[in-house]
Parts: C-alpha cells; structure tokens; sequence
C-alpha cells in the first residue's frame, strides 16, 4: 500500500468521524440550548448516530479501517430515517398522512432555511458524508 491510499483513507475516516461530532453537536445545540423537543423520528436518527463519534473516533486513533464496513451499513439505516422524515415535512402528500409521532409532531419543521434545509436535512447530509466516506475506505481497503 502506498502512502498517498493511506493517507486518503485517514482522510476519509476522519472527515466521517468529524460530520457524526458535528451532527451530534448540532443536535444538541437545537435541543439544549435552542430548546426544540426531538420528535420520534429524530431520537431515532440520534440512536444511529450518537455511536458515531465514539466508533468512528476509536477507529481514527487506531488507524482501523475495518470500521467502514460497518459504519456504512448504519449509515444508510440512518440516512433512509432521515430521508423519510425529511420527506413527511417536505411532500405534501405524505405529511397528509402521517402518523401521530408523540407530543412533536414529525412534520413539524423548527427551522427552514433558505426552504429546505430543515433539521432532517441536515441529519441526512451527516450521514451522507459518512457513508460516501465509509463506502471509499471499505472499497480502497478491498484493493489493499
């Protein structure tokens, strides 16, 4: 293996480890601090990603890139929570017939920047980030 394919996968790895700190932040911040109750779907796509930052962090400090695998496969899980909250805020259609979520409603939308970035959304862009990065270490892995 040459440096330059080691490097990359540092790289990649880190960068997933930092969007699953930065996920886990954000959501605390908007909760904590900004004061907006989660609702179910959102304590979901937290359960997935909360382990993240201690996982992913673990496998940065030991260089193990065997994590990806595993990380992809929760990653997707997360990203299609996240993609079917994001739609029952977005699609009218679906938010129609939502079912009853708890106290918050899930198609309620705390935020709507620029009318579209919604919490969901940027949950969706987290784990995004941290399947495309697990995808290209576990499949550079693979060539090694």
């Amino acid at each position: 293996m040459n440096n330059v394919q080691k490097d990359k996968r540092e790289y990649l790895l880190f960068m997933a480890w930092g969007a699953s700190v930065i996920a886990m932040f954000g959501s605390l911040y908007f909760s904590e601090i900004r004061q907006y109750e989660p609702c179910e779907l959102c304590w979901y796509q937290r359960i997935v990603m909360y382990p993240f930052v201690i996982i992913l962090g673990i496998a940065n400090v030991k260089k193990d890139y065997n994590i990806s695998l595993y990380s992809t496969v929760l990653s997707a899980i997360g990203g299609c929570i996240s993609l079917y909250h994001y739609s029952l805020q977005k699609i009218s259609l679906l938010s129609d017939v939502a079912p009853a979520c708890g106290r918050v409603p899930c198609t309620g939308q705390y935020i709507n920047w620029l009318g579209f970035i919604t919490i969901p959304f940027l949950s969706l862009t987290a784990f995004i980030i941290i399947f495309v990065c697990s995808f290209l270490i576990w499949k550079k892995s693979k060539e090694v």
